[in-house]
């Protein structure tokens, strides 16, 4: 733990020297360790997935598999999900029943396909992206690496677009979409953020629902991935409603909703849904029905059997809160304790959701990662969290305190922040030394 010190740029260059070969020490120390821990993606650890084995239990051989209209679960058909999946998963979303297509284990998969299907077919009988000379999407910055590797994979040019505690930037958001007809969508984690941890704000929705776009076919791809993942029971970020505020609005077909249950159940044996409008859905069931018969029957009524309706969730959900808001408060106290007060270093607080952020000095994010790694700490890599990997300020690092256990989670945030004073302290004595 620091004492009390001075911030890193006051020091004189005598005191950096100090500080950097006190640190090497410490570092060497942790190194001598021969660590071995894990911090790079968002995954459940296996107390969390403990949780949800009881749902093996909801069928058996013996089980009903028939749903409440009579459909056998075990054969083909029900393109777009059972009934009871639907009310589940649609009071999950606060979406209604009839606005859903419930889908297989993974939203990415929908997001991928969702964008598949403009690029090669475009949207509602507009001219296919595969067809333009330029398509561009909006990504708010830092943001989800695996919602950039889609738009990238697609050649789709990513413009970046700052986040700010209220959602992104939406002035930037509102001239961008309403003056340029080759940006075709946005990228959105509204609530809990990844990776900070954000939920947007009830003006920030509005603001979408109400957006005025240049192109006929833009649309707001708004991942719902953390809507019940809270952390506390009696602090919880609310977000208002988006399909029905764009309904409102006179915009119903503007929004692609997503959610899924990848970190409520099983993240490679969960359900995944969308949620749009009603004109959106057939242009969806169009080239769903080309696709399959129909996704998994048999794991909906699972999920259904198990959680009986939405306080079955959320009091499931609160299981998971209890196992992982230790880890997100052992993490939050080190960075305070070792970091508070240095000037070398800011990180969110969030109330839910998988992550933290952390902001280190300007050009030190990549060494910082790399410190950790040598030390045996792994941690997603700098940059991850910017369009194509790229980070202009090398500054933002995400932070995934879920999967390694509680004193790994403690260790490891000690060496981090170990490694951002090093690296911080070795920075400014470069630019000292560079001054003289």
């Amino acid at each position: 733990m620091v004492g009390k010190m001075k911030a890193y740029r006051e020091m004189t260059k005598q005191e950096l020297e100090q500080e950097v070969v006190a640190l090497k020490a410490e570092y060497k120390k942790f190194q001598d360790m021969e660590l071995s821990l894990n911090m790079a993606r968002g995954k459940p650890c296996m107390e969390q997935l403990d949780l949800s084995m009881g749902m093996m239990d909801a069928l058996y051989s013996g089980a009903d598999l028939s749903c409440e209209d009579g459909t056998d679960c075990r054969n083909y058909g029900v393109l777009t999900g059972i009934r009871e999946a639907k009310e589940l998963i649609g009071a999950m979303m606060e979406n209604k029943p009839e606005n859903i297509i419930i889908y297989g284990n993974s939203s990415l998969n929908v997001m991928y396909d969702t964008v598949s299907r403009a690029y090669t077919h475009g949207v509602m009988g507009s001219t296919p992206w595969c067809r333009l000379p330029r398509v561009r999407f909006l990504c708010p910055v830092p943001g989800y690496d695996r919602h950039f590797a889609i738009t990238e994979y697609f050649g789709i040019d990513m413009i970046p677009v700052p986040m700010t505690p209220e959602g992104p930037n939406m002035d930037l958001v509102e001239q961008l979409v309403a003056n340029d007809d080759t940006i075709k969508g946005i990228w959105c984690v509204p609530k809990y953020s990844n990776p900070q941890g954000y939920s947007y704000s009830d003006d920030t929705v509005r603001r979408f629902a109400r957006l005025k776009p240049a192109a006929r076919d833009f649309r707001i791809f708004w991942d719902n991935a953390y809507g019940i993942h809270h952390l506390y029971d009696d602090n919880q970020d609310y977000l208002i409603e988006i399909l029905e505020e764009c309904r409102k609005a006179g915009n119903p077909d503007m929004v692609y909703k997503f959610a899924s249950t990848s970190k409520i159940t099983f993240p490679g044996s969960g359900i995944a849904a969308i949620a749009t409008s009603r004109n959106n859905l057939e242009d969806i069931e169009t080239q769903l029905s080309r696709q399959t018969i129909g996704h998994d029957k048999v794991n909906q009524l699972r999920h259904v059997r198990f959680f009986k309706d939405l306080e079955g969730m959320k009091a499931h959900m609160r299981k998971h809160a209890d196992v992982i808001r230790p880890k997100f408060e052992a993490i939050e106290e080190t960075l305070e304790a070792n970091l508070d007060g240095l000037g070398i270093g800011e990180w969110t607080k969030p109330k839910g959701g998988y992550f933290i952020s952390f902001d280190s000095m300007e050009g030190c994010a990549k060494r910082i990662v790399d410190r950790a790694k040598k030390a045996g700490v792994t941690m997603t890599g700098a940059g991850a969290t910017w369009p194509y990997g790229k980070d202009p300020h090398d500054s933002n690092i995400r932070i995934a305190p879920t999967y390694p256990p509680l004193d790994d989670i403690r260790l490891a945030a000690q060496l981090f922040t170990v490694c951002v004073r090093l690296v911080s302290a070795e920075k400014l004595l470069e630019e000292v030394k560079e001054a003289c």
